[in-house]
């Protein structure tokens, strides 16, 4: 677990790809942690997630380290990861294998 230098945000793990904003980010704030430096680039409330790194549409995106979801569109590292821009895939009966929905 790895909280930011000003305590702004928390990784959960060190192979998550979002920081849980501890507070409020606004646009062009700076958080830093000790392997890296990340800039939001929009307002992330409080309790939402901000990307460490760039995410392509269709990437797994992970926190604690698991995967929560997947995007629908690309994240740059330092956006806001909401609803917007991933959709789930944990208890989607719809993405699970053919064999296992006949069961």
């Amino acid at each position: 677990m790895a909280l930011s230098e000003d305590a702004a945000a928390l990784r959960l793990k060190d192979d998550d790809d979002v920081a849980v904003a501890l507070r409020a980010l606004a646009p062009g704030e700076t958080v830093r942690f000790a392997d890296g430096v990340i800039v939001a680039h929009t307002a992330i409330p409080g309790g939402h997630k901000l990307a460490l790194r760039a995410i392509p549409p269709g990437g797994l995106i992970r926190k604690y380290g698991q995967v929560i979801g997947r995007a629908i569109a690309p994240i740059a590292a330092g956006e806001h990861v909401h609803v917007h821009n991933v959709e789930g895939t944990r208890g989607r009966g719809d993405l699970a294998p053919a064999s296992a929905a006949r069961a």
